[in-house]
């Protein structure tokens, strides 16, 4: 996209209901054109940040901006450029799909043929071109794809996604995440969730939310990197507390540690890894039972932020 203004600038947002603190100064930046992972525990102030973005609920202090226009001053222009997806969304029973999306056009001045066009290209986007069922006999997964195609109608730029996947089976998981994928590079979404497995399939870059603040934003791969070292590498060996005392100070270990019966060391070069770590245990006369490697996964990094956070008094409570 030629407009370099971020689609979304939050800068020391802050939401207390009372006593309560859902958000508590977030500062966060999401570039245009990108599928952005907004994770969180439940109860982190997820939910918060996106009702704040789309107009329906107002902040404590802070602000929060959408392609440059700021989300309380210029609600009105915000709201022409947004598309957003609740997680529990609400539908008209007796519509069809068709009916529904026409509706929802309607809403936003569409009339004539830019209005069928859009029905039939987003209809075909959801995977429910030709179904003539009505939406109350629809599954939970069709139903999430009819949401996204109604977010969509306003061909807005910033398309916001609540939870989308939580209540879905993994066939309808699949369905709405390719469909989100789809999407990359012609909107920019900011996908909330707390299904890590689901950032890792459609997102280029995630920010963690944990008790009301970001607590990290980067590129997923970046994020592995910079936070375990890349790989993880687990050791078997008859004297495990020896094999730690050898490797520590090791300039091409990230960490080393004893669980259980294991050595675990995190590496960002899992060549060099394997060359020099056989070499040590020769050294120390230990015998080698198992040696195995995975690279760090997203949840590793996850848990391990989300329970280093300080999560100040009250946050998050009666909150998502």
């Amino acid at each position: 996209m030629s407009d370099e203004t971020p689609a979304v600038v939050i800068d020391g947002l802050a939401k207390r209901y009372g006593d309560v603190v859902a958000l508590d100064g977030v500062d966060l930046t999401v570039p245009q054109g990108s599928v952005f992972g907004f994770l969180g525990p439940n109860g982190a102030g997820k939910t918060t940040t996106l009702r704040i973005l789309a107009g329906l609920a107002r902040p404590t202090s802070g602000r929060a901006a959408v392609l440059g226009h700021d989300v309380v001053a210029r609600a009105d222009t915000v709201h022409g450029l947004i598309g957003y997806l609740p997680d529990v969304p609400g539908f008209y029973k007796w519509m069809t799909a068709e009916n529904f999306l026409t509706l929802s056009g309607r809403l936003f001045g569409l009339e004539g043929a830019v209005l069928r066009e859009r029905v039939t290209a987003l209809l075909d986007l959801a995977g429910l071109t030709g179904v003539t069922t009505r939406v109350g006999g629809y599954s939970r997964g069709m139903k999430q794809r009819l949401g996204v195609a109604q977010a969509l109608i306003n061909a807005p730029r910033l398309l916001m996604l609540d939870e989308p996947t939580s209540a879905l089976d993994p066939i309808g998981r699949r369905e709405l995440l390719e469909m989100i994928a789809g999407l990359a590079g012609r909107t920019t979404v900011f996908f909330s969730t707390h299904i890590l497995a689901d950032v890792e399939r459609v997102c280029d870059t995630v920010a963690i939310l944990a008790g009301g603040r970001v607590v990290v934003q980067a590129g997923i791969d970046e994020l592995k990197a910079r936070h375990g070292g890349g790989h993880r590498i687990t050791v078997d060996v008859d004297r495990p507390d020896q094999l730690v005392e050898a490797l520590q100070g090791a300039a091409w270990l990230a960490s080393v540690a004893h669980e259980g019966r294991d050595v675990v060391l995190e590496a960002p070069d899992l060549e060099t890894a394997f060359r020099e770590l056989p070499a040590v245990v020769a050294a120390q006369g230990l015998a080698l039972r198992r040696l195995e490697a995975a690279e760090v996964s997203l949840e590793e990094v996850f848990v391990d932020l989300v329970q280093g956070a300080a999560v100040p008094a009250g946050a998050g409570r009666g909150t998502t």
